[in-house]
């Protein structure tokens, strides 16, 4: 069912009730000619609440109301209710109908098409075991389509297929109400929740080029979702905590011995790191005391505690440089936040009778899934599953979440999945109330195809990585001669948006499942499916009705007034293809792969350049060069195709820049 009819439905009941209040307060009234005379503070009482109560349903009314006549119209969603109603009336007997409508892919085959009348044949060949054509079907089916303001006519093509005409003036009207009302996203119906796991770096760890995916896909999917009206946490499940820290501290009191003081100069966590674990390797008597310094830590030291604050909050320092690069928001909740909760867990799962004893280690088996979670080690101490159990129960009881995504790699897939099946199996959620979700991806190759590192083979440090991207930013702008047009405030903008944007969209134009080869080369190439090639274009965009010296004032005021006149072949296809915009985005949020919204904005960045290039928006005189005629309806379709372009770089966390 679509959002749309559900909408529809909650109008109807508030109106129904609206109905029976103003009835019931004029039934209160009435009693005095009744010459009925019970409590009149009673009556008063309950007047007053019935009217406070109607007053509330108008007004809630007439919110959802206008923000639905706001929202903007998912015509997928709205065809298929059309067809869902149309094959109900054809076939009432038929459960859950194959609905399949989609956009047609050759103007010759109509502007949508509805594929259903081949699945039909099938199922009533199967269950009712009657041979129907699916042409005869199709006709059928088109004969009981209900009246509604999107379609123009349909025809039946080749074995079956409907091909839907949309009204010209049903898709001029849409477009006038995104240029009046901005992009507003479709009506999602109840308010959820949605946790989002992303990022994720290790304390004391450089944050390296595989944090990159992680992060970049995750903040992009929390703004996609916010976009679309849900209440979003943005979760950082930092590795800070567990028993690398031992040989930190350890390391730490023998270099800085007043660290406590003194507050200690680590300017590289990184070679601090590898100097703790060298000796930890290397030498007997530094484990032992790194073990201690474990348990130390694990039964709240004071001094143990401080030494691992201030490791934290190195890490953090330098991993908030990258985040403020990308305009990345998380909060903070590390491993060590859940710590405390650990032992409930297990108590929890020992009391259910799930827990396996073996070797000491205390195990549980998940049905479907080989290898068992260790949730306690033979020495007492906790492991991965355990924290990882102990998160999903507190985002599933505590946060209440309604939609769990991690963003994570597709190695720990498995990890995961079992993860998640424990919870299902102790209680925790129902998988057809909760949605929990692993939004894997691949690992990022270097251009040889091998996993991406540096000429001495070390992981890529992501500092490194967005310093370069900078430099080569700077270097294709100066190639291109921009540095002799802008003023240097504009160079630095749109040298962070070209390398920031770049390296963001060629990460997610790819789809997440795979990997993907990391080269600055293409993603720089202002050809092709690029956030270069978009930026340049959007730019492009914005600059005509500048140049036509039509400010927005003027552009708000054609929006209300003009007709948008999509009578040539080009002007009707980027309308259409501006209108699929919620469609795109309805289908991310099922199957959170982003890259189906980069494809969409390159496919209108590419469909604009055709209309721009066929239809004049702005006639000048070939000798003077002076403008005789603007054609507004067409400025505006180009100012329709700025606001789609920018939401979705605003989704992507792209930002572009005015003039670059």
């Amino acid at each position: 069912m679509s959002q749309n009819y559900g909408v529809t439905i909650e109008f109807a009941f508030q109106e129904s009730e609206i109905k029976l209040l103003t009835a019931e307060i004029e039934r209160l009234k009435n009693f005095g000619c009744l010459g009925v005379s019970p409590s009149l503070e009673g009556l008063r009482d309950e007047n007053a609440k019935l009217k406070y109560r109607l007053n509330f349903l108008q007004k809630s009314l007439q919110e959802e109301r206008s923000k639905t006549a706001k929202s903007m119209i998912n015509i997928n969603s709205c065809l298929q209710e059309i067809f869902g109603a149309a094959i109900q009336a054809a076939y009432p007997d038929l459960e859950n109908p194959p609905l399949v409508v989609t956009p047609s892919q050759q103007p010759k085959f109509g502007d949508y098409q509805c594929n259903s009348a081949m699945g039909i044949t099938q199922i009533l060949l199967k269950t009712k075991e009657q041979k129907v054509s699916p042409r005869e079907i199709a006709e059928k089916i088109s004969k009981n389509i209900p009246a509604n303001e999107c379609i123009e006519k349909v025809e039946i093509a080749g074995p079956g297929f409907i091909n839907v005409h949309l009204r010209k003036d049903f898709v001029s009207k849409q477009l006038s109400s995104l240029l009046v009302n901005g992009v507003q996203p479709p009506t999602v119906g109840k308010k959820k929740k949605v946790v989002v796991d992303f990022s994720s770096p290790n304390i004391a760890k450089e944050m390296h080029v595989g944090h990159l995916r992680s992060t970049i896909i995750g903040e992009s999917m929390c703004r996609l979702f916010e976009f679309a009206g849900y209440d979003v946490l943005r979760l950082n499940h930092l590795g800070d905590w567990g028993t690398q820290f031992g040989m930190l501290i350890a390391h730490l009191q023998d270099k800085f011995p007043d660290y406590l003081t003194v507050s200690p100069p680590i300017g590289d966590l990184q070679a601090f790191y590898k100097e703790s674990k060298r000796r930890f390797d290397t030498e007997e008597e530094f484990k032992k005391r790194a073990y201690q310094c474990v348990v130390l830590l694990q039964s709240k030291n004071p001094d143990f505690i401080k030494a691992w604050e201030l490791i934290c909050d190195v890490s953090r320092k330098e991993f908030q440089k990258i985040y403020n690069c990308l305009d990345i928001t998380l909060i903070e909740r590390g491993e060590s936040f859940y710590h405390e909760m650990m032992k409930d867990i297990v108590k929890e799962f020992e009391d259910k009778g799930f827990v396996q004893v073996d070797d000491g280690r205390k195990i549980v088996f998940v049905p479907g899934f080989p290898v068992p979670l260790t949730i306690m080690k033979s020495d007492g101490g906790y492991t991965y599953d355990t924290s990882d159990l102990a998160a999903l129960k507190h985002r599933l009881c505590e946060e209440k979440a309604d939609i769990l995504i991690y963003v994570v790699d597709s190695g720990q897939s498995v990890h995961l999945q079992t993860v998640f099946a424990a919870g299902q199996m102790i209680g925790w959620y129902d998988p057809k109330v909760t949605r929990v979700a692993h939004a894997a991806f691949g690992v990022v190759l270097g251009e040889d195809k091998k996993k991406f590192k540096t000429r001495s083979g070390d992981t890529v440090r992501l500092i490194d990585l967005l310093e370069e991207g900078l430099k080569r930013a700077m270097d294709k702008l100066k190639d291109k001669e921009r540095d002799k047009v802008l003023t240097a405030e504009e160079l630095k903008a749109a040298q962070t948006s070209v390398a920031f944007g770049c390296i963001k969209y060629a990460d997610l134009s790819h789809n997440r499942l795979n990997d993907y080869v990391f080269s600055f080369d293409k993603m720089l190439d202002d050809r092709g499916n690029t956030a270069a090639y978009l930026l340049y274009a959007f730019t492009r965009i914005r600059a005509i009705a500048r140049l036509a010296n039509i400010d927005e004032q003027m552009l708000r005021k054609a929006a209300r007034e003009e007709v948008l006149i999509l009578d040539h072949e080009k002007e009707w296809k980027l309308g259409k293809c501006i209108l699929r915009f919620p469609e795109i985005l309805q289908k991310i949020l099922e199957d959170l792969l982003l890259h189906t919204l980069c494809d969409y904005l390159y496919e209108l960045a590419t469909t604009f350049t055709e209309f721009y290039d066929n239809c004049y928006c702005v006639e000048k005189d070939r000798q003077s060069g002076q403008i005789v005629k603007v054609n507004m309806w067409r400025l505006l379709l180009c100012e329709a195709t700025a606001t789609i372009m920018a939401k979705g770089f605003d989704i992507l966390g792209i930002k572009p820049v005015q003039r670059m």
